[in-house]
C-alpha cells in the first residue's frame, strides 16, 4: 500500500517565530544567510550515523515519544515508546510505517518524502530546494525554512540549529493543508556500527504465501 506525504507527517524542525516571519526569495538571501546555509549543509552532510530520542507534537497537539537511529545515505528508524510499537523505517528505498494497534502497514517511496533531502549522501540546500527564509538569533541559533523547488505547494520544512558545537535541535513539517508536525530532539549522539536490521521493516500484516 502506498500513501501520501501527509500520512507520514513526521519530519522537519522549527522555532515558532519562523512561521510568522516574512518570506525571503532565495535570490534575496544576504551573505550572512548564505553562510548559515553552508554551515547547516556541512553539519548535515557530516551527520552520517547517529542515535537519539525525540518528542513529536502533531497537528492536534498530540504528543508522542521515542528513539531514532540514522544512517545516511537513505536510512532512518523512528521507534515510538508512546504509542508503544509504532514504527517508521526508511530502508534506503522506501519509508515504511507499521501501527500495531491497527495492524496497518503503509509504504511510500523515500524520494516522495521530506526525508529524501535529509538522508541524501550529500545534503544540498542549493539544489532542488527553495529557501524561503533564514532566521538568525543573537545567540548563534538559527532556523531555515525550505521547500521542494519543483513542488512548492506541497508543504515546507523548518530546520532549527543551536549550540556550540552546532547541533540539530528540532524540525517541523507543514503539509499542503497547513497541518504541522514538530519533532524535538531531546538527545542526539554520533553512533557507529549500527545493525542493518534496524533499517529493515517487512510488512507484518502479510500472511505467509500471500502475493
Amino acid at each position: 500500500m502506498t500513501i501520501s506525504r501527509r500520512a507520514f507527517g513526521f519530519s522537519a524542525a522549527a522555532l515558532a517565530i519562523v512561521a510568522a516571519a516574512p518570506a525571503l526569495a532565495q535570490s534575496g538571501l544576504s551573505a550572512e544567510d548564505r553562510a548559515v546555509l553552508q554551515q547547516a549543509q556541512t553539519y548535515l552532510t557530516n551527520l552520517t550515523s547517529a542515535t537519539g530520542t525525540f518528542v513529536e507534537t502533531g497537528p492536534n497537539n498530540q504528543r508522542r515519544t521515542g528513539k531514532f537511529w540514522l544512517q545516511r545515505p537513505g536510512k532512518m528508524r523512528f521507534e515510538y515508546t508512546n504509542p508503544e510499537g509504532l514504527l517508521v523505517v526508511a530502508d534506503g528505498n522506501n519509508v515504511n510505517r507499521y501501527d500495531p494497534r491497527l495492524n496497518v502497514f503503509r509504504q511510500v517511496p523515500l524520494r516522495a518524502t521530506p526525508l529524501s533531502t535529509f538522508l541524501a549522501r550529500e545534503v544540498r540546500l542549493d539544489q532542488g530546494v527553495r529557501i524561503d527564509r533564514v532566521t538568525r538569533m543573537a545567540s548563534g541559533a538559527f532556523a531555515i525554512t525550505a521547500r521542494d523547488a519543483s513542488k512548492p505547494n506541497e508543504g515546507s520544512v523548518i530546520l532549527a540549529f543551536a549550540g556550540s558545537p552546532l547541533r540539530l535541535q528540532e524540525w517541523t513539517i507543514t503539509d499542503a493543508q497547513g497541518s504541522r508536525t514538530r519533532i524535538q530532539l531531546t538527545s542526539l549522539e554520533a553512533a557507529s556500527g549500527l545493525a542493518s536490521s534496524l533499517f529493515q521493516l517487512r510488512d507484518p500484516t502479510r500472511r505467509p504465501g500471500r502475493n
